[in-house]
Order: structure tokens, then C-alpha cells, then sequence
């Protein structure tokens, strides 16, 4: 069974919202879960991958959370044909990463089976058909295998978590390689998705863990307390499945290690609530995240941002 050291100890001191914001972000968090299986069922089927993006992108506002995506996807393998299934694998610190990763790119996910048993989201976790995972039964582990691969052959994108279980987000724990099996039996190419939290000066976060005796309630509290966190997604390039799924997991692991381990941007003060207008890749043309950034780049600190709502575009400048 996968396990992570990380515990209350993690956690840093939220710096926190005032009262009047928290009690806004509550009404409006609760707002936001209760609304989105009425227009998810009443939007047409085409439509619901948007209406998915915009209300994952919607929640993460009402907690606060701003998004960062760096690109560093360009070198490396060639991209994925559009209409092609993706296999996603990212870092896994709490239940924000399931909504950042889906307000930058819609997809599906393979989460832990008692979701499906959680007040509001397991209702919501049936709808957006996630794949459930009983990570205490092994002898169910081919057959999770085995839907992962169907939905990548009819060209979903779908996400994993290989670590099999959160970790605060100042380490890190290895993949596992079982789910990757998936990707390689379909010829599936994989990528790699750094995610991390930052706070308002730039520097690593916990807030956001779901992390040893947390309760769900627990962690939902802090994340609705604080102020100021980011979280900062780094698209890894491609990889491709080959034909070995532990192979496949050790490059995916390296990818990951390499985007932890660069540093450049951990002093990165955060003056931007949000910029939009930057395209993402392949994937999807249409998403606006936050901030999108070529590698290397560095927000400009002169950067002048305007607009009252959760899709402000940049005045200022990005300097890369």
C-alpha cells in the first residue's frame, strides 16, 4: 500500500482571509457544488467539457486559488494528434488537484474509490464518470487497468495520480507503475503535469494537503481561511508509452523530479490575481488559464492587471 509520511507537521500557518471574505467563500463554494450538476445535466453533450473547465475554474476562485501554468511542453516528443486519448499524470497533494487540473484542461481522472461515498462530490464524481480506485484491493487493480485503456482508446484524456496517495507538496513520493500498463497497452502517449501550490511571495505552500489526519472537512476549512495561494501547474512534453509500463513510470518520474526541482521561479512574487489570453498547446486551444508561461519565463514585476471578475486579461507585460 502506497503511503506518505507527510502529517500535521506539513501544514504551514495559513495567513488568513478576513471574516466577511471567508463567509463569502463558503456561501459561494457551497453555491458552486450544489449548481453544477443542474447545468452539467442541462448543458448539451458537447458543451459539458466547458461547462466542467469553467466551474472546476469557478471553485478554485471562490477558494481563492489562482492558476499558474508554465509550459515547458515543447521540447521532447511530437504532440498528440487532436481527438487522440491522453494519459495525464501529475503530482497529487489534495482535492484542489483534481479541479486545478481540470479548470487548465478538461479530463477525466482516476481518483480513490470512497469519493464516490462524499456528501455533493461523490454525486458529482459519478457524473463526470470517474474511474474509482480501491487501493486496498490489489485483485481489483486489473480491471481499473483494464477501463482506464478503454476510455483511452475512445480518445478521453484522462488523469492518474501514481504516487497513490498525497503528499504535502515539499516531497514527493514514487510512481507506481500499475496504472501506466493502460497507456502502454493502447499506445497512449503520457504527460507529465507538475503541480505545486505556492503562497503570495512565491514560496511553496502546504495549504493545500489532504495530508495524515486530515478530514475532508478539515482541509476544505484551511483552503476556505487562507489567502493568496497559487497553484502552478508545469505541462512536462510528452512521453511516450513504449512498451514497458516501469520504464514508462521512471521517465515520468524524472519528468516530474526535473519540475520540482527547478527553482527559478520560487521567489516569484505574486502580483497578478489572474492574467488570461494565454493558449495552452495541443490539448486545448481554448483554455485561459491564470497565467501561462514560455520556459524560463519570468512575470514581469512592473506587470499591470485590471477587471473585478475571475477572467481579468493582461494589460502588463510578461517578459520572457
Amino acid at each position: 500500500m502506497p503511503s506518505s509520511p507527510c502529517g500535521p507537521d506539513c501544514v504551514d500557518a495559513p495567513t488568513e482571509a478576513g471574516t466577511l471574505r471567508v463567509a463569502a467563500r463558503v456561501l459561494s463554494f457551497a453555491a458552486v457544488l450544489s449548481t453544477f450538476p443542474v447545468a452539467y445535466l442541462a448543458a448539451p453533450r458537447r458543451w459539458r467539457p466547458a461547462v466542467n473547465r469553467r466551474y472546476a475554474r469557478t471553485l478554485l476562485f471562490c477558494c481563492g486559488i489562482r492558476i499558474r501554468v508554465i509550459d515547458n511542453s515543447a521540447a521532447g516528443a511530437a504532440p498528440a494528434d487532436p481527438g487522440t486519448g491522453l494519459l495525464v499524470v501529475a503530482d497529487h497533494v489534495g482535492w484542489t488537484d483534481i479541479a486545478v487540473l481540470a479548470a487548465v484542461q478538461p479530463m477525466g481522472f482516476v481518483a480513490r474509490a470512497d469519493l464516490i461515498d462524499w456528501p455533493l462530490l461523490g454525486g458529482i464524481a459519478r457524473m463526470v464518470r470517474v474511474l474509482p480506485i480501491e487501493r486496498e484491493s490489489l485483485r481489483r487493480l486489473p480491471g481499473v487497468v483494464d477501463q482506464l485503456a478503454a476510455r483511452l482508446r475512445s480518445g478521453d484524456r484522462v488523469a492518474i495520480f501514481p504516487e497513490g496517495t498525497t503528499w504535502c507538496g515539499r516531497a514527493r513520493g514514487r510512481l507506481r507503475p500499475a496504472l501506466f500498463q493502460a497507456a502502454v497497452d493502447t499506445g497512449t502517449p503520457v504527460r507529465p503535469m507538475h503541480l505545486r501550490y505556492r503562497d503570495r511571495v512565491g514560496n511553496l505552500s502546504t495549504i493545500p494537503g489532504f495530508i495524515g489526519a486530515d478530514t475532508l472537512s478539515d482541509s476544505i476549512r484551511r483552503v476556505l481561511r487562507s489567502r493568496g495561494v497559487v497553484a502552478e501547474v508545469v505541462l512536462r512534453p510528452l512521453e511516450m508509452p513504449g512498451t514497458d509500463r516501469h520504464d514508462l513510470a521512471r521517465r515520468c518520474e524524472r519528468a516530474l523530479n526535473d519540475a520540482h526541482a527547478d527553482q527559478d521561479f520560487a521567489a516569484w512574487p505574486v502580483h497578478a490575481r489572474e492574467a488570461g489570453a494565454g493558449q495552452l498547446r495541443e490539448e486545448q486551444p481554448s483554455v485561459q488559464p491564470d497565467q501561462v508561461l514560455a520556459p524560463n519565463a519570468h512575470p514581469d514585476r512592473n506587470a499591470v492587471f485590471k477587471g473585478g471578475s475571475p477572467h481579468r486579461r493582461v494589460v502588463g507585460a510578461v517578459r520572457v
